[in-house]
């Protein structure tokens, strides 16, 4: 009875179908293509064309996936605190498993965002790492999650190890968006946008024209849905491991 109990509340969620998932990678490749391919110039002439943005020059073309990686990873802080919340409320194991797979994928995609942000502090400072407030928030960031999964580790029992997950996941969740967008401008740095560049960032001054921000903002959204795909995915998974787990169990 317990067992039954159990299988019941594990989680259950529908499957991408194929169009869709085709449809993200064709999207994904055309902006990626784009985004290496069309010229950075001066004057932009053409619509096809990217203006220099004075001190980035031709490291610009990082932004469309740099800034996309850091939205993604708030994005799925922040759904791993909802369904950190949801478990709280509702004690369903299927919200915990939902949570932590979010979490997970915050992870990987603030990892991804710290590589590339490495990458043009490298050919732009002359270091892949200088200990800017960007640095420096990125990297307490992945230490606090970090230390959520060595927590999840250490624990055993189902329930116990849901309960305290949840609970971390709501304060370090919190922490995402400050440590991301707001505490770097708050403080002086090397990174555009911080408090003494004297501008708010080539996204918000207004040194992108229209073709580049369509670019961005195309970019932004290829990466939540393939946030999206990969969360979906990572909770079927996790569903036939709980499924073969009860079974055997």
């Amino acid at each position: 009875m317990e067992n039954e109990n159990v299988r019941n509340r594990r989680p259950n969620t529908p499957s991408m179908n194929l169009p869709v998932k085709l449809l993200l990678g064709l999207w994904l490749s055309i902006v990626i293509i784009v985004a290496f391919v069309f010229p950075i110039v001066p004057m932009p002439q053409h619509w096809y064309e990217f203006p220099v943005i004075p001190g980035l020059e031709n490291k610009a073309r990082i932004m469309f996936f740099h800034v996309p990686m850091a939205w993604t990873t708030t994005i799925a802080f922040i759904v791993s605190v909802g369904y950190g919340i949801r478990y709280l409320v509702k004690k369903n194991l299927a919200d915990d498993l939902k949570s932590a797979a979010s979490a997970g994928l915050g992870f990987l995609f603030c990892t991804l965002a710290t590589v590339t942000g490495s990458i043009w502090a490298k050919f732009n400072w002359g270091s892949f790492w200088n200990w800017d407030p960007r640095e420096t928030s990125i990297f307490a960031l992945l230490l606090i999650y970090g230390a959520y999964f060595a927590l999840r580790s250490a624990l055993d029992d189902s329930e116990k190890r849901a309960t305290l997950s949840a609970v971390y996941s709501v304060i370090a969740g919190v922490t995402a968006p400050f440590f991301l967008f707001v505490m770097p401008r708050l403080m002086p740095g090397l990174h555009p946008g911080s408090q003494d560049s004297g501008d708010l960032g080539p996204l918000f001054g207004g040194a992108l024209n229209v073709t580049m921000r369509i670019v961005f903002y195309s970019s932004l959204a290829g990466f939540t849905a393939l946030y999206i795909w990969m969360l979906n995915l990572r909770i079927r998974l996790g569903n036939l491991e709980f499924h073969k787990n009860v079974v055997n169990s």
